[in-house]
Formats: structure tokens, sequence, C-alpha cells
């Protein structure tokens, strides 16, 4: 009997890690109907960060909020309650569900997207009166270097004339003042950063010219880093820190703030107790949207295979798509949603559809 954990993140936009990975379980099963199989969905501190913790924490509590989208609009999001006995409780907050790119659809707002609502949520945590924060910075929509989460906590910027600045990267362009005076202290229980890259925050790996892109950046983005580069002597803190430039420069932001920053996937995967299910399985099936050349950088799908290779435990790769120019070599089998339903519009249009027929492809080349 073989023993299968299926460790998914989410397919951006697409699918959830939890469904995702429930819909290779059927794959799979529907071919080996005797195996054992254990769903461990993934994250790595973007999209379905709180759902993993939810899931691995079922005496957890979900904390409805109302927040400013980054769009500026309201916007309906959670925070999750973790009680911790005599440590305190804990929040676990994403980045993603109140100010992520996803909440944008196609509306990209390069210049004014912000991280407003992060911030809001991170604020109402604390109100809560929570000991310890978890915060997860992943799938950001802007690039304001979380000037946003820091007015949400207490921060506030202005122009030379002082007059408060405008929200987003057109906002911090403007800044000429930061008066943190007001800014909320840390818990006492301090705040870990779950960060999926590890890009500083300027230059040619920095948040405007990586990620910029991806949210609508493309004359602006030389400007945009020299804006980033004049916020962060500002407001002083290391530009150059690992991590720094994740979602928008938040991570530098956080860091200033008092924050430590690790490695999203490896945090979450310590929680959900996934290297000892790894330990006991005889194959992992992970997956995400789309594996690329950032995907090796702290991506779930590498921290899986990391976990895997030195258990000696098969590993497989499901994906949206699988860039041509990145190397496969330490996955058994790595199989394109594309490539199966002949398009990635198709897969895009019936993800659960082909993930079954993914799982089910792996089940038949695997050989006890």
């Amino acid at each position: 009997m073989t023993r299968v954990v299926f460790a998914p993140d989410s397919f951006k936009g697409s699918i959830s890690a939890a469904d995702a990975a429930a819909a290779l379980a059927r794959g799979w099963s529907a071919e080996r109907p005797g195996d054992v199989v254990e769903l461990l969905p993934m994250a790595d501190g973007g999209e379905g960060t709180v759902d993993a913790f939810a899931l691995a924490l079922p005496h957890a509590r979900r904390m409805p909020i109302t927040v400013t989208g980054p769009d500026g609009a309201a916007a309906s999001a959670s925070w999750l309650l973790v009680p911790g006995g005599r440590d305190g409780d804990a929040a676990v907050v994403e980045l993603a569900s109140t100010s992520g790119i996803e909440m944008l659809g196609e509306n990209l707002l390069p210049l004014d997207a912000q991280t407003l609502g992060f911030g809001q949520a991170i604020a109402a945590a604390l109100d809560h009166g929570v000991e310890r924060l978890v915060l997860g910075i992943g799938s950001s929509a802007s690039t304001d270097a979380g000037a946003g989460m820091l007015t949400a906590l207490g921060g506030n910027f202005f122009d030379a004339s002082h007059t408060p600045v405008q929200p987003g990267l057109r906002g911090l362009n403007a800044v000429a003042q930061a008066d943190m005076s007001e800014l909320r202290a840390l818990p006492p229980g301090g705040v870990i950063v779950l960060s999926d890259v590890t890009n500083p925050l300027c230059g040619s790996r920095g948040a405007a010219a990586v990620f910029g892109p991806q949210k609508g950046l493309v004359s602006e983005i030389a400007e945009a880093d020299r804006t980033l580069a004049r916020f962060a002597k500002l407001l002083g803190g290391n530009s150059d820190a690992p991590g720094a430039g994740a979602a928008g420069g938040a991570g530098f932001a956080l860091a200033a703030w008092g924050a430590t920053l690790v490695p999203g996937a490896g945090e979450v995967a310590r929680l959900i107790g996934l290297p000892q299910a790894i330990a006991a399985a005889s194959v992992v099936v992970t997956g995400e949207g789309s594996f690329d050349g950032q995907s090796a950088g702290g991506k779930a799908p590498a921290h899986v295979a990391m976990i895997a290779a030195a258990e000696g435990t098969r590993v497989n790769l499901v994906a949206g798509r699988i860039a041509s120019d990145v190397v496969t070599a330490g996955f058994a089998e790595a199989v394109s949603l594309t490539a199966l339903a002949g398009s990635a519009r198709s897969a895009l249009a019936e993800p659960a559809r082909w993930l079954v027929q993914a799982g089910a492809t792996i089940a038949r080349a695997h050989a006890d």
C-alpha cells in the first residue's frame, strides 16, 4: 500500500490550495483506490496562507473585518485568531486577501494600488489584544513600500508642503517627510513575516524591476526604483535585506517596524507537520499555478521538493504552466495543466477537471 501526500500551493486566480489538493487526490484515487492519501495544502505567505493555517489549527477562529482594498474601495476580509493559552493569542493576517492583486482582477493600478487594508487588518488584530502576529505578504497589488500599511498603524507621510500624500506609488513619489511618532508598538511576542521571495527593495532584483511589470508598471520602473530608494533613506532600515522587496516593498516596511522576515513556505510546512508526513509517505505531489524562474526562490513547491529530497521520498510536480526555461529534473513527473488541456484558457476555465486528470496521470506513472 502506497501513502501519498498532496501538498500543492494555490493555483493563483484559479483554484485554492485546498481544492487543488482534493482534485489531485481524486484523480490519483481513481487509478489507485487502495492507496492512502493525505491532503496538506501549502502556502508560502501569499494567497491561501490563512486557509493553510486554519486547516492546520482547527481551534483557530476567523475574524471578519471590512478593510480598504488596494483600489480604495471597501472590501470584506478576515484575519485568523489562534488561541494560545498561557502563551497568549496569536493572529495570522494575509496581505493577499486585504491588499492583494487578485482583488483587482484585470484592473491593475500600478501607481495607485495601496496596502492600507493590510495595515487595517493588522491594527484590528492588535486592538483585539493578540500577543503575536504572523503576517503573510505574498500576492501584493501595489508598489507602495508598505506606506499604506504603516499609515494604518499610525505612520504619517507628507509632501514638501506638509500635506498628507496620496495612496500608492504616486503618493510615495511625493513623500518628503515621515512622522513615525505615533506608530503602534509591536505586540509583546513579536511579529513574524512569511515571505515567498528574497529580493532586496531596490536595484535590478528589486520590487519595481522584478515585480512591477506584474502589477502594470512598464515605463515607470526606473522612476519607481528611485522612489523606493528615496523612501528607504527617509524611513531608515536595510533596503538590501533579503525580502525587503517582497510585496512591493512591504517587506522593507515591516522590517523597519521591527518584524522578522522568514521563508514563508518553511514556516507553514513546519506548522502543518509536512516534514513528518513526507517522511512517512512513499510519494508527494506538489504544485502551483506557474512554475517558472521565481519558483526556486522560496515558493512552496521548491520547499516541498527539498523536504522530499532530504527524506528520499519521490516527489511530483503539477503546475498550471511550466516555463520552458526551467529545470524540473528534481521531480519524478512534471505535469502541465496547459499541456493536458490544450491551452492556458482551457486549463484556467476548468482547473479542477484538469487537476483530476493530472493526479490520474501521475498515478498511472507510479510503480510500487
